[in-house]
């Protein structure tokens, strides 16, 4: 998967309790330059060369590394089922806002709904969410 580079080179690899990537707007791995291409999500434009070679779609639950495959419990393998995307459910409504598991809850509930409808859906929600720079970080609980 294509993105651009928003990290200082040999940053450490951060993790959330449940195993999801770290956020956070005050971040310090991250250059001055990617902390604007993170909050713009404008890192992901090179993903569309992915779906251009037929790796990735627009819509569908965003891809995650191999070892993620590892802590899928029961149907949460089912988001493998189907092409990744530069965009999907968790995306569009809650970003990055949210856990692991609630993001691998909402990618099955994608795949099991998949329809040209909630396809409309996620692309006017992900680009309303950031214009109106919604859900960006992780919120401190």
């Amino acid at each position: 998967m294509y993105k651009f580079r928003s990290m200082k080179m040999s940053a450490p690899d951060i993790r959330n309790e449940d195993g999801s990537t770290f956020n956070s707007e005050d971040d310090p791995r991250l250059t001055k330059i990617g902390k604007i291409l993170r909050k713009t999500s404008l890192d992901e434009t090179p993903q569309l060369l992915n779906i251009i070679k037929g790796e990735m779609s627009i819509i569908g639950p965003r891809p995650d590394l191999p070892e993620a495959i590892n802590i899928y419990q029961g149907d949460e393998r089912l988001k493998i089922s189907v092409r990744p995307g530069v965009t999907g459910y968790s995306q569009a409504y809650y970003r990055n806002s949210i856990s692991a598991k609630d993001k691998f809850a909402n990618d099955i509930y994608y795949v099991n709904h998949i329809s040209l409808l909630l396809d409309l859906k996620i692309i006017i929600k992900t680009v309303l969410s950031v214009l109106k720079n919604r859900n960006i970080y992780v919120s401190a609980d």
